[in-house]
């Protein structure tokens, strides 16, 4: 989990800071790593639970596998993304920020990567396991 933190962190930062983005250097390090980590950890967590992997995770292609995580991370990243940005302004103190606004891009491509990498690397750990499917 402290890599799924640490890459988008440092990556999307020193872009922020490269190309003078103040916005996006903050975001690297809250919004962005802090979503990474949380789906690497969720996803991570699901994939290795104690009963062993569903059947359907091993059946499919290791692709299709870490699409259909991904997408299904990013769909929900971007509904709670889309909430925050919204709810927040009309039904708290929270002001309108540019912040709240990067959360609906930022939310959902975070965590589709992060699904990408945790089912990916997941997923080949399995089938270099000797008996695994």
């Amino acid at each position: 989990m402290l890599v799924a933190y640490l890459a988008p962190a440092l990556t999307a930062g020193a872009g922020g800071v490269a190309g003078g983005q103040a916005g996006l250097a903050v975001a690297a390090v809250t919004s962005i790593a802090g979503t990474s980590a949380v789906v690497a950890l969720l996803i991570g967590t699901w994939l290795q639970r104690r009963e062993g992997p569903r059947p359907w995770t091993v059946a499919l292609p290791r692709v299709v596998l870490a699409a259909l995580l991904a997408v299904g991370a990013a769909v929900i990243a971007g509904l709670v993304g889309w909430f925050a940005s919204r709810w927040l302004p009309a039904h708290t103190g929270v002001p309108d920020t540019r912040w709240l606004t990067r959360l609906r891009l930022d939310l959902p491509v975070s965590a589709a990567l992060a699904a990408t990498v945790v089912s990916w690397r997941w997923r080949g750990a399995r089938r270099s396991q000797p008996g695994q499917p």
